[in-house]
């Protein structure tokens, strides 16, 4: 990028960043803690709701504390419906069957049970609820839903996407293989519940995936300073120290609860903080994969952080080495920012080594390299303030490394 386009890049981040400091961005009321999912239906006769509509997936009514929480429900005369149909990056179609059901059935709230793809799904629904008649597509960007969602309560059962505490949904259009992402201030959840009892049964491969997913919002957000507020680097900063600290933990030792609590409250501070800072590369190129390649979200995330960070180059040494530093994650011996980044970098693939992870994709196609950089280039520029703007040849970079070539 020229000099003259690098300027002005600044100059509109900076004037986003202001915009960004002056406008209230809501946050969830949080219940958290072992068996905090038992307040839902105190939480539900508070705001005199009855007839909430349950938004999961196939896999999770098959478990035990859904059945729990559903009893519970019905226990206090509420009369929960439920709608089990989000798979993985949630649909269009799905979620219009969702907006759907939630007007037949005559539902006066929404309740997301799950990980990121449920929730999604009911903010996805809860827009169009908002905007009957709407195409969703038409949604896609920022502030074009309106104030007229919904009550939404998220119970998180994965600890990475933090769309608990978030104003996005990312959605993916089926009939183009695409992912796209609207975003409004309403539609922030009401509530979140970080009960860790629900996350136990994780599988130790999600647990991983959706763990540096978490690091990746937390990372990005930190990178991204034009459009900090006060709070954001220190919730960046306790969101990586409880990662490193508590994911291998959380992978090996999956029924410790204070382990889980610990990593459902870190992807919630990392949501807070991406909510005001945004994502950036990591997550424009991880979108333009999944849509096409439809690799889980998670892994993308974790190929792609240590790749990108080391291509960023010294653009993002300095504010690398102080995020290690302030975490506590790396101390401080002298070598200076680069050295002290490029240690982080090391300390990022070695984790995604010891919980699993790969370091390249598997089935990867050359055919989509054009349009993955494509899709990329377009979600990230001009709105992600990152280190170093891409442009299409640089996302093929990326792609090239995690390919492995």
């Amino acid at each position: 990028m020229s000099g003259n386009n690098r300027t002005g890049m600044n100059i509109l981040h900076a004037g986003i960043g202001l915009g960004m400091k002056a406008i209230k961005i809501p946050r969830p009321v949080l219940y958290e803690g072992p068996g905090s999912s038992d307040r839902l239906s105190g939480i539900l006769e508070t705001e005199g709701r009855l007839r909430p509509l349950i938004v999961t997936s196939p896999g999770t009514v098959q478990r035990e504390y859904f059945n729990k929480i559903k009893d519970s429900l019905l226990e206090n005369r509420l009369e929960p419906v439920v709608s089990a149909t989000v798979s993985e990056d949630p649909s269009i179609s799905v979620i219009k069957d969702i907006a759907r059901m939630y007007r037949d059935e005559e539902c006066d709230c929404l309740v997301a049970i799950g990980g990121g793809s449920p929730m999604d799904a009911m903010k996805g629904a809860a827009a169009l609820i908002a905007r009957p008649g709407a195409d969703i597509r038409g949604m896609k960007g920022i502030m074009k839903v309106g104030k007229n969602t919904p009550l939404m309560i998220a119970v998180p059962t994965t600890a990475g996407t933090g769309s608990e505490c978030t104003v996005a949904a990312v959605i993916t259009d089926e009939n183009e293989n695409y992912k796209f992402t609207v975003s409004d201030l309403s539609l922030c959840p009401k509530y979140a519940i970080l009960d860790s009892c629900l996350t136990v049964s994780l599988p130790k491969s999600i647990t991983a995936m959706t763990g540096m997913d978490a690091l990746t919002h937390a990372v990005e957000a930190y990178l991204n300073t034009p459009y900090h507020k006060a709070d954001t680097a220190e919730l960046c900063e306790s969101a990586v120290s409880k990662i490193f600290r508590y994911l291998e933990r959380a992978c090996n030792e999956p029924e410790d609860l204070a382990v889980r609590q610990n990593m459902l409250k870190a992807s919630f501070e990392a949501g807070e903080a991406f909510t005001v800072a945004c994502v950036g590369n990591v997550h424009a190129i991880g979108h333009g994969i999944g849509g096409i390649c439809h690799k889980p979200h998670g892994l993308c995330m974790a190929v792609l952080l240590p790749i990108v960070l080391l291509d960023y180059g010294k653009a993002a040494y300095g504010s690398l080495a102080k995020l290690a530093l302030r975490s506590g994650v790396l101390e401080d011996d002298g070598s200076g920012e680069r050295q002290t980044g490029l240690r982080f970098i090391e300390k990022i693939r070695r984790l995604n080594r010891i919980v699993g992870i790969p370091s390249e994709f598997e089935g990867l196609r050359y055919a989509d390299v054009d349009e993955i950089a494509r899709r990329a280039v377009k979600e990230a520029v001009p709105l992600y303030p990152t280190p170093v703007t891409y442009a299409e040849d640089d996302v093929k970079r990326v792609l090239s490394i995690a390919m492995g070539d």
